[in-house]
């Protein structure tokens, strides 16, 4: 089941997290951004009752009118990794996304997991950011034409502090 977090799953998530990335530096990010009120959604999946999985998204600062949004980070428990949790995270939170009206969104993340999404660096080109021009540095607009112009983008003090 996917949903959307609640307080009491934040040392779950905490959890869920560091053990996917190995450290607790991404954990630390979740609640910074959580802390600052920078993170527009989070959601988790569950399986028998327990958080397996995170993904958040973070809204960022664009030199245009439109809302655009930041994937980060997602995390699956490694022993549930590769069952599909962190594709489905990604769709529902994507649709989610929309609801929420960002007209794009950015990822830093692997080249070879992302573009099954629609997700591109080419579609990132023209996005002015600290991440811009590296291979894992993608986007994918979500209303047409969101990335057909150029836009420079500011992320929260959460990632770069």
């Amino acid at each position: 089941m996917i949903r959307y977090a609640r307080p009491a799953d934040h040392a779950a998530i905490d959890a869920v997290v560091s053990a996917a990335f190995g450290q607790a530096d991404e954990a630390r990010l979740v609640a910074r951004l959580r802390a600052d009120g920078d993170a527009l959604f989070e959601m988790v999946a569950e399986q028998a009752g327990e958080v397996v999985g995170h993904v958040m998204f973070s809204r960022l600062w664009a030199d245009r009118d439109e809302m655009f949004a930041a994937l980060a980070p997602l995390a699956v428990r490694p022993e549930a990794q590769r069952a599909g949790l962190g594709s489905g995270l990604v769709r529902a939170g994507l649709e989610m996304a929309k609801e929420f009206g960002a007209h794009g969104v950015l990822v830093l993340g692997d080249p070879a997991f992302y573009p099954r999404f629609g997700f591109s660096a080419a579609a990132a080109a023209q996005v002015s950011a600290p991440y811009a021009g590296q291979p894992a540095f993608m986007a994918l607009a979500l209303e047409p034409g969101a990335f057909d112009a150029p836009v420079s983008v500011a992320y929260p003090d959460a990632f770069v502090g």
